[in-house]
């Protein structure tokens, strides 16, 4: 834990508050598509991400999600810190995209840290202010991008996260994160190809130029 800390946070953070997040801190793993942060639950703990990355989605009554953003390595989820200072329920659902470490941080520690230490309030609104960008981004890309535009930075962000040009994905799990139909995004997905953007094959894509 001390060597992964201090990768990913080392240069956000102080000595004297790395030393305490070591000392307070529990491990958690979590595989590829577990369930994290279950929308409507109370959330105890503050996670840091020192493995991996995580999807954030909003869910409505049906069940059915719509993806909000990513959190990477070296990064919070500021809406469960909101909750966590609120003793609010969660308003997302959080899942690991792919295999995830995170370091948990009991609630009881977020007041005194803030008051503490500066590198730690920093780091908190500073967090709140990127989720704040990335949901403005995600509305704007909902009412003023067309679908396919939507579609092509959705597959340029899963590149960057997986660190490959082939993406292990359905349709399906495409059209979820979308809140759209399978037929929609295939269609697209076809037309991309026809375009030379990308390769299709079974239960992933090969993206070629984006």
């Amino acid at each position: 834990m001390n060597q992964e800390l201090r990768q990913n946070y080392g240069y956000l953070l102080e000595e004297e508050l790395l030393q305490e997040i070591e000392k307070n801190a529990f491990l958690k793993d979590f595989a590829p598509g577990e369930e994290i942060i279950r929308q409507g639950q109370y959330i105890k703990s503050i996670p840091l991400l020192i493995l991996g990355t995580i999807k954030v989605s909003r869910q409505d009554e049906l069940d059915e999600e719509v993806m909000l953003y990513y959190i990477e390595e070296g990064e919070t989820c500021a809406i469960s810190m909101n909750c966590c200072l609120g003793n609010s329920k969660s308003q997302i659902v959080a899942r690991a995209e792919t295999e995830t470490k995170l370091l948990m941080i009991p609630v009881e520690f977020m007041d005194a840290w803030m008051a503490r230490f500066k590198s730690w309030r920093e780091f908190v609104l500073n967090s709140f202010q990127a989720r704040l960008n990335e949901a403005i981004q995600t509305i704007d890309s909902l009412v003023f991008l067309k679908m396919e535009e939507r579609l092509v930075n959705y597959l340029r962000d899963k590149t960057k996260i997986v660190h490959d040009t082939k993406i292990s994905i359905t349709h399906q799990e495409i059209a979820q994160d979308f809140h759209t139909s399978r037929v929609v995004i295939s269609r697209l997905l076809k037309k991309l190809e026809l375009e030379k953007v990308l390769r299709l094959h079974r239960n992933s894509i090969e993206v070629l130029s984006l």
